[in-house]
């Protein structure tokens, strides 16, 4: 792909960022940053929120995912709505309730100090691996596309990508994210409703062929009903319940957004809007997946050990899927195909890294420094600049570890990982609403953390302990009732008033 072609659609997106920034950011004051002065209309949040609920590895994994798994992530994607269901009815009253900036200061409020900075820590530990690994994936992406073609390090591609998300967030923070949000949600879906049309048009077919072959092709089946299989509906659809309540209602990243709308009612309706809007969306993508595959059987193309990605016959999967819709896009497809790709990426990794690195420094300059939102002196501003600036610098460290490392079996384990942050968080939260028991809060940190080392220790022996079951993403669950039981056993009796 020509890099002066690939450089220009970069500069005029990333232009248009800037563009957005220097509007929002008009007349802001210190709690603009941190709550957009809760007035922001509550469909504009919850399109922008399609975009950082997907992200950039969701663009390019999803899609991947079908040749092995067929439709199946659908199956956890159904179970996003009774998570979503829970999160409107019982976490948003309750945060407008308690009128948080932070979600976390909940936890203050139930238990105390210690209970407080360990979700809270938690938190900032999850989510700087995971955008740490989604830069890491589209500055890859960036670098093969434009930056090899100069000779250009990598960590110069690296420190590029964060210095613009930096440039155009750091006066209005998460008021520019409810903007810029919406507007690489466009884009992503553009892209692969575009990329649709492309390989449509490659395969000649019409719009009415291409619903028929998606439909009855053999990796569009969508339920699977073997217990022993990771794919089980109810393991999934159960699993996807509790990942959207944790990764959703208990994440300060996707409830800043929410705390920005005028209301609850306005937060409500964001959410369930959300949790529809995902259905068709997903679905979006697992037939982009199965399109892809057509093509490659379409072309007769060979996928031998010699490609990133090829069918092994030992095991009758695809090896690298992450691979096929990058390798289609840039090397196989026509030039339109290339660039609504590169762009959609970047729309969908920038899209959650930004409101990340936006939610973290509102995580560490709230919980970890105590510090009130409201306060538009000098000082706090230079601190809360500081602060935005060392989370960036943090997460440039981060993927320069990862890069270093250049161990794709070790990168994929750290950000499993991260996962597993999620499970005491879960807990905590389930704990102080569903008891009225108060617990010893200085012991409420070795419960966090031996939870998750609990739930490893099971995962890694669950074939010899249960009879050869293994456990999927539905570890989750075990690693929140891990830690529920922990703090009942260190509670102490009724909640005091």
């Amino acid at each position: 792909m020509n890099p002066i072609l690939v450089f220009g659609t970069i500069a005029a997106y990333f232009s248009l960022l800037l563009l957005i920034s220097y509007l929002t950011s008009r007349k802001r004051t210190a709690s603009t940053f941190f709550t957009a002065n809760r007035k922001s209309p509550w469909y504009l949040v919850a399109f922008g929120m399609i975009g950082a609920s997907l992200s950039g590895v969701t663009f390019i994994s999803v899609p991947g995912w079908v040749g092995n798994t067929a439709f199946s992530y659908f199956q956890m994607v159904l179970g996003y709505l009774p998570g979503y269901l829970i999160i409107a009815l019982v976490l948003l009253p309750m945060y407008y309730k308690l009128n948080l900036v932070s979600i976390y200061t909940y936890l203050q409020n139930r238990f105390g100090t210690f209970s407080y900075k360990t979700g809270s820590g938690f938190f900032l530990l999850s989510r700087t691996i995971g955008a740490s690994f989604r830069l890491f994936l589209v500055a890859t992406v960036l670098q093969i596309a434009f930056f090899d073609s100069f000779g250009i390090p990598f960590y110069i591609t690296i420190l590029t990508t964060i210095l613009l998300i930096y440039l155009y967030t750091f006066r209005a923070g998460i008021k520019t994210i409810v903007w810029t949000d919406t507007l690489q949600t466009f884009f992503m879906l553009l892209a692969v409703v575009i990329s649709v049309i492309v390989i449509a048009n490659e395969l000649g077919w019409s719009f009415t062929q291409v619903f028929q072959n998606v439909k009855d092709h053999p990796y569009s089946k969508t339920f699977f009903w073997d217990t022993d299989s990771d794919l089980n509906f109810f393991k999934r659809f159960f699993a996807g319940t509790f990942i959207a309540i944790v990764m959703t209602g208990l994440d300060q990243d996707m409830m800043q957004k929410n705390l920005t709308c005028r209301n609850l009612k306005d937060a409500q309706k964001n959410i369930l809007w959300l949790s529809l809007t995902l259905l068709p969306v997903n679905l979006l993508f697992l037939g982009l997946g199965v399109l892809l595959y057509s093509y490659v059987q379409h072309t007769g193309m060979v996928l031998t050990d010699a490609s990133e990605f090829f069918f092994n016959t030992e095991t009758g999967k695809y090896l690298n899927t992450d691979k096929l819709f990058p390798m289609l896009a840039l090397t196989k497809l026509n030039v339109v195909a290339g660039l609504v790709f590169l762009l959609g990426v970047i729309a969908a990794a920038f899209s959650s890294a930004d409101s990340a690195i936006t939610s973290l420094t509102t995580a560490f300059y709230v919980d970890i420094l105590d510090k009130k939102v409201d306060d538009n002196s000098a000082k706090a501003t230079r601190t809360r600049r500081l602060v935005h600036f060392g989370i960036s610098v943090a997460i440039f460290v981060i993927i320069l570890l990862f890069n270093l490392l250049n161990n794709k079996s070790v990168i994929q384990a750290v950000f499993e990982i991260a996962g597993y942050t999620y499970g005491p968080l879960l807990g905590l939260f389930a704990f102080g609403l569903f008891t009225k028991l108060q617990v010893r809060d200085k012991l409420v940190p070795i419960v966090a953390i031996a939870s998750p080392v609990i739930s490893y220790i099971i995962a890694a022996n669950s074939v010899a302990l249960f009879g050869g079951y293994k456990f999927g993403f539905e570890l989750l669950i075990i690693n929140g009732l891990i830690t529920f039981g922990g703090l009942l056993l260190i509670n102490k009796g009724q909640e005091r008033i």
